[in-house]
């Protein structure tokens, strides 16, 4: 009993100075004991320190232990000025401060997203399980969290203050404007999302490094994902489920765009920096977009008036770029950007690689062997430019108006001597551009109820001169396309978890092709005007497990009487935390498409012209697809396989480029293309890897044809794309990876009889079409990019990126031509990929 009767009172005892110990007392008055006890004088602000409470210190301390201990376990800052004068204060008060940051909706850690000091470069990313630290931090300074596709959050510093405590964990709220959430917050490398509803949203700004890149190139990056590739590395070229480029709907703040590249296909024509994010849909996609029967790129820019002026600016060894964001007032802002190149003043390897890859099968280059370097000359510059006007009439009225425009010349002039020992001379000239003018209101006129009207112009040229001066003949050939369109659409949020879109969409396309010869004299000129009208609606349902969304949408075109009916379908479920099944499935239509009417046209660099649907020669293209797959994603580690079948109808034979008996023949037809894509990845904070596999047949159909069914231009059976991200330190990171596919199809002569007659012409004489392969396409890059401060308030980086470490010899596409020597024999033309090719970069973001 004595026993415990002692262990009761030690307990007793324990408890009593523990209790002293957490005593908590006001500030203010330990202040004033302290004073008193120490005969020392405070000097503070009564309004920051009245609501403070501090642990009652203990009788043994010091002055001095007292102080520092305040110091630790306080927001404010204590100084001796004097052994017996303390100033309390915020003042240059330095503190560390941590949070965890989750998802409202399915309370997940959010990695990856921005955490900011205001009015400052310093910040850091969330890892892997949403938590952050930031060090060295001013206590009255706050802290700007945000992530793409949840609302940003300012948060004083005092507030996330965890001294003896936890960090606090904050909850990020999605935006409410729609119910496609995001579902993969880090997808292949930061910067790249995946939505519910199976898009890919790439944020250029927190976009990370892939390999041998040294910008965001925005047409490039999409690369990337499974099933979107280039058949001949050009992003004027790129191929979604076995589509041509023509088949992508390109749109830039709701403009439809014509042309989607510089230097003819090897750069993107939209300047990254001030895009905000670009959203890619292979299937499944809203009734509110049509035309692009293979797949949608919207690309939107930044959409908010910001509170100072920010901005950058960046060169490498093929152009130079700068961008200004400018706050007018706290409702208007201006952004603005543009970018030249400037390969018509000096050259680089890096130019020459891309010239020779882009002009290799043109009219520039069909001489070269025969033509010294002395007697012919180039010039060759591109610039884009874009500015957009913010207003903000109130906090539910917004007005946006755009400007984009793009532009690509070349000058060529050669002199020789022909067979006839006679000089001749040529001047050339192409240019490309395209011009687009947008405007949009977007009103919000409940918390249910919204409405966006948009209006646009898009105007495309490209016109070829070629001049030869001793016959002053001169050859003269334009494509224009000019399309205006307006979109009224209304968002009602019926509740938290169903939403209705309904809208309405007309359109005006003119399209001009003309081709005139002053000796002998002659000319064609073509023109066409289609208009269309479209009604569209959408119900999309959300829930913790179930993403729904239904639409159709109904086109009238007005010249051919002609109603299509799309039904749109998109379905996501989950049936676990971690695994999920898709289903997707769309009708769509296209109205102006590309042909090649001969494979010189435009000097044989830019041959493609628009076309509209005539409905007789060129009928209007329908598609039709459905995809299925399944999704495991855990621990920031995903397996994502997905199935398709396309079929395309209305294609014609002119718009698919051929090298074989059928290239001059006028039929109609289709494709279809069928496969499964297979994609792994890993991310943490200090990597990210994936691998990436799609399997896919896709063939032909022309039923006046024979044979009627043959491979596809762009059939690429096996595909195979691998990359590995590495944050070596802080600011150093290496990017590595590779691509393997199958070559393409191609036709051979016939072995023996390689040359057939008609008339006065004689033909190559193909074989079977697409009947043959070439070798396997292969090729690694690299990049590196290093992150550093000229000054306090200036990000700097410096990158640099290789394409085809290797030096590999890819052959990219083969046909045959006549020989000049030898009428009864042929010759074989191959086009090669880009070699070794180095490039770096420098920019500064302020």
């Amino acid at each position: 009993m004595n026993q415990i009767k002692s262990l009761f009172a030690l307990l007793l005892i324990l408890f009593c100075f523990s209790a002293q110990a957490q005593e908590k007392i006001k500030l203010t008055n330990l202040i004033s004991n302290l004073e008193i006890k120490f005969d020392v004088k405070f000097s503070y602000s009564v309004n920051e320190i009245s609501s403070i409470l501090v642990d009652k210190p203990l009788e043994t301390h010091t002055l001095e232990n007292t102080i520092e201990n305040l110091n630790k376990t306080t927001i404010l800052n204590f100084k001796f000025l004097t052994q017996r004068y303390i100033t309390i204060s915020t003042i240059e008060k330095k503190v560390s401060v941590c949070g965890i940051l989750i998802s409202e909706s399915n309370k997940e850690p959010l990695f990856g997203a921005s955490v900011l000091i205001s009015n400052s470069s310093k910040g850091v990313i969330a890892n892997d399980d949403g938590t952050f630290l930031l060090e060295d931090v001013g206590v009255n300074e706050q802290v700007i969290v945000s992530f793409l596709g949840y609302k940003t959050q300012v948060i004083e510093v005092k507030e996330l203050l965890y001294l003896n405590q936890d960090c606090k964990t904050i909850v990020m709220i999605e935006k409410s404007e729609a119910l496609n959430q995001i579902l993969i917050e880090k997808y292949l490398t930061t910067g790249l999302q995946k939505y519910s509803d199976g898009s890919t949203v790439l944020n250029t700004e927190k976009f990370g490094v892939l390999p041998g890149l040294t910008e965001p190139d925005i047409l490039q990056s999409i690369q990337a994902l499974p099933g979107v590739e280039s058949a001949n590395e050009s992003i004027a070229n790129i191929n979604v489920r076995g589509g041509t480029n023509d088949q992508n709907l390109i749109l830039w703040d709701g403009i439809k765009m014509y042309h989607s590249g510089h230097f003819f296909g090897l750069i993107s024509a939209y300047n990254p920096y001030l895009t905000d994010k670009v959203i890619v849909t292979k299937n499944g996609t809203s009734s509110e977009f049509s035309d692009g029967v293979s797949s949608t790129i919207n690309m939107s820019t930044k959409n908010k008036v910001g509170d100072e002026v920010s901005g950058g600016f960046g060169a490498n060894l093929i152009h130079a770029d700068a961008f200004l964001e400018i706050p007018i007032s706290k409702k208007l802002a201006l952004h603005v950007s543009g970018r030249r190149s400037f390969t018509d003043v000096f050259n680089t390897p890096t130019y020459n690689n891309y010239f020779e890859r882009s002009f290799q099968d043109s009219e520039l280059t069909m001489n070269s062997d025969n033509i010294s370097e002395s007697n012919r000359s180039s010039n060759f510059l591109f610039y884009d430019y874009s500015a957009k006007l913010l207003f903000d009439v109130n906090e539910n009225h917004k007005f946006r108006a755009n400007v984009i425009g793009i532009f690509n010349n070349l000058d060529y002039i050669e002199s020789f001597t022909n067979n006839a020992n006679e000089s001749e001379s040529k001047t050339s000239n192409l240019k490309q551009e395209n011009l687009g003018f947008g405007a949009s209101w977007n009103g919000k006129w409940s918390s249910r109820f919204s409405t966006d009207f948009t209006a646009f112009y898009s105007k495309y040229n490209v016109d070829a001169i070629d001049y030869r001066l001793e016959t002053d003949q001169k050859l003269t050939q334009a494509n224009e396309v000019l399309e205006t369109g307006i979109k009224l659409k209304t968002n009602f949020k019926i509740n938290d978890d169903f939403n209705l879109l309904n809208g309405y969409q007309f359109s005006e396309i003119g399209v001009l092709n003309s081709t005139e010869v002053s000796a002998p004299s002659y000319d064609k000129i073509k023109k066409d005007v289609l208009l269309n009208h479209a009604f569209f609606s959408e119900l999309e349902f959300k829930n913790n497990n179930t993403y729904f969304r239904l639409g159709v949408r109904g086109n009238y075109f007005q010249k051919f009487n002609k109603l299509l009916i799309e039904p749109r379908l998109n379905v996501r479920q989950k049936f676990s935390n971690y695994f999920a099944f898709k289903l997707q499935g769309e009708f769509k239509n296209q109205s102006v498409t590309q042909i090649i009417d001969f494979q010189d046209d435009f000097l044989g660099v830019e041959n493609r012209r628009w076309i509209l649907a005539n409905q007789q020669t060129v009928p209007i293209s329908e598609s039709k697809q459905v995809s299925f797959g399944f999704e495991f994603n855990k621990n920031n580690l995903v397996f994502d396989v997905e199935s398709f079948y396309k079929i395309v109808d209305g294609i014609t034979v002119s718009n698919q480029g051929f090298y074989n008996n059928f290239q001059y023949l006028n039929a109609t037809g289709s494709y279809n293309a069928k496969g499964v894509e297979f994609l792994v990845n890993k991310t943490t904070k200090k990597y990210s890897s994936w691998l990436s596999y799609t399997y896919s047949l896709n063939d032909y159909e022309f039923n006046r044809l024979t044979p009627s069914v043959f491979p596809n231009n762009v059939d690429v059976r096996h595909s195979v794309s691998l990359a590995f991200n590495y944050d070596i330190i802080k600011n150093f990171k290496v990017s590595i990876g590779g691509i393997w596919r199958s070559g393409l199809p191609y036709t051979k002569p016939i072995e023996g009889n390689e040359t057939t007659q008609n008339g006065n012409t004689i033909f190559v004489n193909y074989d079977a079409p697409n009947s043959e392969n070439l070798d396997d396409f292969t090729r690694l890059d690299a990049s590196v990019n290093y992150s550093f401060k000229v000054l306090e308030s200036v990000k700097s980086s410096l990158r640099i990126g290789v394409i085809n470490i290797l030096n590999r010899k890819n052959i990219i596409n083969t046909y045959y031509e006549v020989d000049p020597n030898d009428s009864e024999s042929t010759i074989k033309i191959e086009n090669k990929s880009l070699g070794f090719t180095p490039n770096i970069s420098f920019r500064c973001d302020f």
